[in-house]
């Protein structure tokens, strides 16, 4: 018997993205899943009732009952506080996470007993974190699109056009971590005809968005000296540096801030996982943006959220088969069939066992395979 997947509508402020999509739905229905949807989770989304009523959910109006009749809650974002209320020991939730910029939702899950499954910590064999993947590139794109609207005067900013104009030298853009996030920002800042500078320091990482811009894009060893110089020269900065699972570090000093020109502008993608930028604090679709040394700060916490029909749909076609094997073989089963997946476990049976997440919330970590259902 599978276990049934509940799809709660997201409470975070301004989003409105959700967990699985018609299509989704339609999948899991074939696995002989049952998913329970509640009525208006995909409206944000242009996704309606009818869509996933035809796939085969049954739409739900009360949240309480998706969480009591569900062993796995499918979510986009970390539970909202009200939320808690509702985990127990026999439910797992599936969603970003991002714990050590959340520990509340840590102490949460840990208290109740509550299976969290991170999609920012499943990682193949490989290093590579195929369920963030996709709002990876949707957020590095997106922060080239924001970070060019708040260049513009009336918007707060300098009063600089991206791509200059003829005769005129172009915004000076940089981009601070050269993976999925990253590289999807230089690559669209380079498309605007901006002047970019990627910084990491996996030199092979820079040699390879080297080859694939062919001199569009300079890359930089990130290093301090480096940091600040192009720092103090930038237009637009973002922020994409990733350390699955743990906390983001600190590469932009309020110090360096200070040296920015005035109405220059930073976006602080890695604010999801506390943030890489010393002066950034979370901020919402509704209130994005404020100033700190005559810098503008755009540090929303779920960017790929402004577009939420495409990064819905970006979103669903990773997870969906991760999900499919969680309801069909049961958590257990399931972690012990993909590594991947076992990775991605934060939280079992009051412990938490990713050994990246303990470290970031300071607390001990104990090993999966002694908390495993069966071991």
């Amino acid at each position: 018997m599978s276990l049934v997947v509940g799809v709660p509508t997201e409470t975070k402020v301004d989003e409105f993205r959700v967990a699985v999509t018609p299509e989704g739905v339609r999948e899991l229905e074939m696995h002989g899943i049952e998913v329970l949807v509640q009525a208006g989770a995909g409206a944000g989304s242009g996704l309606p009732d009818e869509a996933y009523r035809a796939a085969g959910a049954e739409i739900v109006a009360d949240p309480a009952e998706i969480w009591e009749r569900s062993q796995i809650v499918c979510k986009v974002k970390e539970p909202s506080e009200h939320e808690f209320a509702w985990f127990r020991d026999d439910l797992t939730v599936f969603t970003f996470l991002h714990l050590a910029a959340y520990p509340k939702v840590a102490d949460a899950l840990l208290e109740h007993g509550t299976t969290g499954i991170a999609y920012e910590t499943v990682q193949l064999d490989d290093g590579s974190l195929p369920l963030l993947a996709p709002m990876s590139e949707v957020a590095g794109r997106l922060s080239v699109q924001v970070g060019a609207h708040y260049l513009e005067r009336h918007n707060g900013g300098r009063g600089v056009l991206l791509g200059g104009a003829p005769g005129v030298q172009p915004a000076r853009v940089v981009v601070l971590g050269a993976g999925n996030v990253g590289w999807n920002a230089a690559w669209m800042a380079a498309g605007m005809e901006a002047e970019v500078n990627v910084l990491d320091k996996n030199v092979a990482r820079l040699r390879y968005v080297d080859q694939i811009q062919m001199g569009r894009v300079t890359t930089l060893a990130s290093n301090r000296g480096n940091v600040e110089r192009v720092v103090a020269e930038a237009d637009l900065v973002i922020g994409a540096v990733l350390v699955p699972g743990g906390r983001a570090p600190i590469v932009v000093t309020e110090e360096m801030i200070r040296s920015m020109k005035p109405g220059a502008v930073v976006v602080d993608v890695a604010i999801d996982q506390g943030g890489c930028i010393e002066t950034s604090h979370e901020t919402t679709h509704e209130d994005p943006v404020f100033e700190e040394h005559c810098v503008l700060h755009y540090a929303v916490g779920n960017l790929p959220g402004a577009v939420p029909n495409t990064s819905t749909y970006a979103l669903t076609n990773v997870t969906v088969p991760y999900l499919a094997e969680l309801a069909r073989l049961g958590v257990a089963g399931a972690v012990r069939a993909d590594p991947a997946l076992a990775r991605g476990v934060n939280t079992m049976a009051g412990h938490v066992v990713h050994p990246a997440v303990a470290e970031a919330l300071g607390r001990p970590h104990v090993p999966l395979e002694d908390v495993l259902p069966g071991a």
